[in-house]
């Protein structure tokens, strides 16, 4: 597993290629234009000569030296101000390759070679580089030259090539000093910021690493001027918030249902062991087991919304999200349970109003609203009046569940959606409920992105209702 430190102190070698491949550029560059500059410096030195055979065509032709350029041209005070150690020669051969004249700072060359002299006679102009015999590299420029009466010659430009080498031996020199000096503190820097970053890293893990459950109520703390170590800092924290409040659902949760199941079990124990204590004729053990299996049953009633609530609180909700009319799905719901309403002398009545589709998951509605309807067909007494109200509310589509029942206590509605939660008055109406049919109402309307509240008052009755975001409806083409 590779290791943020050595990811940062790995930048160095990244910055010694990028240096490596900038010196580079840097020497090739500069070798390239020094040597334009000698080229262009012996191609004016040549030209100049050029210039003095074409207004004398006939100078060479007695070939007497004293008549002929001096070291006045090959000395001039530019030449002393750019290039004093720089020592510049000129020779004019014949069209043969014979050596007609040269200056005083030129050695004797007795001719050229073939091989030049055609060159020349192709190119007009030849640039050559050659190592003199004291092993001075010298920069050779022949430039073939007619004069007016077609007098030709061959002017030879020199010059020594060792300040230029000189030069390039310093810029690698200055250049290798430099990327050395850049590579040593970019090391330095990168173990510094290595530590710098890696220290507030290292605090949170240590801190991370000896929380225990007994530490759940403590956060992180990390006192570091960088802003996004505060924001890793808070994100942190914020995830040990919804752990610790995660684990103390999931202990509540199992501490009452532990509390639940133990009452039918400790009467289905109690049974059993009165039983066996002494023999029981047919009719008593009759009795018994019909105990029993109503404890069973309430068991079975207990388990079931405590598989669906798992399903729910799993990192991903049963839901499979559609487009979903709801109308023609409530009817259906209504008409099911419009036969249990008339045998408890309850008015069951559905209103609807036009509203767009929803995604939905016809399954799991369904079951909120049987929830909804069981409680609300069980708490309103004969002669009531339980009502299903379809309708759009904004951007939303609100399913009301509204009745006539005993209503709801101000101090139990905010309790109303906890697990396991009763009120008095239901647990005195109701023995057999678990507690659990809101709660999963609610889990069922937040897989869907909805949610559900409820207005009550005591004596008056309870509406429940349920909020889902519509469906944006396609414009219709043209």
């Amino acid at each position: 597993m590779k290791s943020l430190r050595s990811l940062i102190s790995s930048s160095a070698f990244v910055l010694m290629a990028g240096l490596l491949l900038f010196s580079g550029l840097i020497y090739a560059a500069s070798e390239i234009l020094l040597q334009r500059f000698v080229d262009g410096r012996l191609l004016v030195l040549a030209e100049t000569l050029a210039e003095f055979v074409e207004r004398q065509p006939t100078l060479f032709k007695n070939g007497g030296k004293d008549s002929a350029p001096t070291n006045e041209l090959t000395q001039t005070a530019t030449e002393q101000h750019f290039l004093p150690d720089v020592t510049h020669a000129l020779r004019v051969f014949s069209t043969n390759g014979s050596l007609v004249w040269r200056s005083p700072h030129a050695a004797v060359v007795a001719s050229l070679p073939p091989r030049v002299l055609e060159q020349v006679r192709l190119k007009n102009i030849l640039f050559d580089t050659i190592t003199m015999p004291d092993g001075t590299p010298a920069r050779h420029l022949f430039l073939f030259l007619v004069a007016k009466n077609h007098v030709q010659y061959i002017l030879q430009a020199e010059t020594s090539l060792l300040h230029y080498q000189e030069t390039l031996h310093g810029l690698v020199f200055l250049l290798t000093l430099g990327s050395g000096a850049t590579l040593f503190v970019a090391w330095v820097g990168s173990l510094w910021l290595a530590k710098k970053v890696l220290a507030p890293i290292d605090a949170l893990c240590r801190g991370a690493e000896t929380m225990s459950d007994a530490d759940l109520g403590k956060r992180l703390a990390l006192d570091s001027p960088y802003r996004e170590f505060r924001r890793l800092t808070q994100a942190v924290n914020s995830v040990l918030d919804q752990f610790q409040r995660g684990s103390e659902v999931q202990r509540n949760f199992c501490e009452i249902a532990a509390h639940e199941m133990k009452t039918p079990l400790t009467i289905l124990q109690g049974n059993l062991e009165v039983a066996l204590m002494k023999a029981r004729t047919t009719q008593e053990y009759h009795e018994v087991l019909l105990n029993n299996l109503q404890q069973v049953d309430r068991l079975i009633a207990l388990t079931r919304p405590l598989l669906t609530l798992a399903k729910f609180t799993s990192s991903k909700p049963p839901v499979s999200l559609v487009p979903l009319a709801l109308e023609p799905l409530i009817q259906e719901l209504v008409d099911e349970l419009i036969l249990l309403a008339d045998d408890r002398q309850i008015t069951l009545t559905f209103e609807a109003q036009s509203v767009p589709s929803i995604l939905g998951d016809a399954q799991w509605l369904k079951q909120a609203l049987i929830n909804l309807l069981d409680n609300a067909l069980r708490y309103t007494p004969s002669g009531g009046a339980v009502t299903v109200r379809l309708q759009t509310a904004g951007q939303e589509v609100t399913v009301a569940v509204e009745d006539t029942g005993h209503g709801i206590e101000p101090e139990n509605i905010p309790h109303l959606f906890e697990r396991f939660y009763r009120t008095d008055w239901a647990r005195a109406k109701d023995s057999a409920g678990t507690g659990l049919g809101l709660p999963i109402v609610k889990e069922i309307m937040e897989a869907h992105n909805g949610s559900i509240s409820v207005v009550s008052e005591v004596n008056k009755g309870s509406v429940f209702t349920l909020r889902l975001p519509a469906l944006a409806q396609q414009p219709v083409s043209a």
